[in-house]
């Protein structure tokens, strides 16, 4: 059941004076807005949003034509509007619109159709925005979901790729300390040997600069 006010008001169809005592007749009770556009008929349909939101471009998918002699709700609430009639009281305005109405020969009753039915219209097309929005929320989790995974897949081969170069490096690092060790040792020994016959040792050991340039042999 929708709770929209135009389901739910009655139709006044004649109009009351405040002012007298005189009761309405029990014979015309006023009718109810269901009884005028029965739930389910004329239901709007949309199968996908509009190319924008213009209300005259939903009710025109809506197929809500202005009848013949003109009169739709919309005009009925720019009359509302108009300077003569806007700062009245309800019960005159009410008055001068139904007179109004009357002289152009149109019903109350299809200016409350006429109302029900873009109602109508307004909320089924809410409904499919919301579908709209609903679909597309889950298509793009979806996809934010895809582009997560290749972030995550892409990082881990990156994260790969920099431990691969640190232990590649380590390696090499690790080979350089080994050489120096040996190196170290090869140059005791080769210092030691020379070291028999040279008053000035050539052989550099521990880092330490050699002077190659004047040796002299003993």
């Amino acid at each position: 059941m929708s709770n929209k006010k135009w389901y739910n008001y009655f139709v006044v169809t004649t109009p009351t004076d405040s002012t007298s005592d005189t009761p309405p007749p029990a014979s015309a009770p006023p009718r109810r807005v269901a009884d005028i556009v029965p739930r389910g008929e004329g239901e709007t349909t949309f199968t996908a949003p509009v190319s924008t939101t213009e209300l005259a471009e939903i009710y025109t998918a809506a197929k809500i034509a202005t009848p013949a002699h003109g009169y739709t709700v919309l005009k009925v609430a720019e009359m509302l509007q108009n300077e003569h009639i806007r700062s009245l009281a309800p019960d005159v305005k009410q008055r001068s619109i139904m007179v109004a109405l009357d002289a152009a020969g149109v019903k109350i009753a299809d200016i409350i159709e006429d109302a029900v039915r873009r109602d109508r219209a307004l909320d089924t097309y809410e409904r499919v925005l919301q579908k709209s929005l609903e679909d597309l929320r889950a298509q793009k989790a979806a996809e934010n979901q895809q582009i997560q995974e290749e972030i995550d897949k892409r990082i881990a081969e990156l994260r790969t790729r920099v431990e691969h170069n640190n232990a590649e490096l380590t390696a090499e690092q690790n080979n350089l300390l080994a050489w120096r060790v040996r190196k170290r040792q090869e140059e005791d020994r080769i210092a030691e040997a020379v070291g028999h016959f040279v008053s000035e040792n050539p052989i550099t050991t521990s880092g330490t600069p050699s002077d190659k340039g004047g040796s002299n042999v003993r």
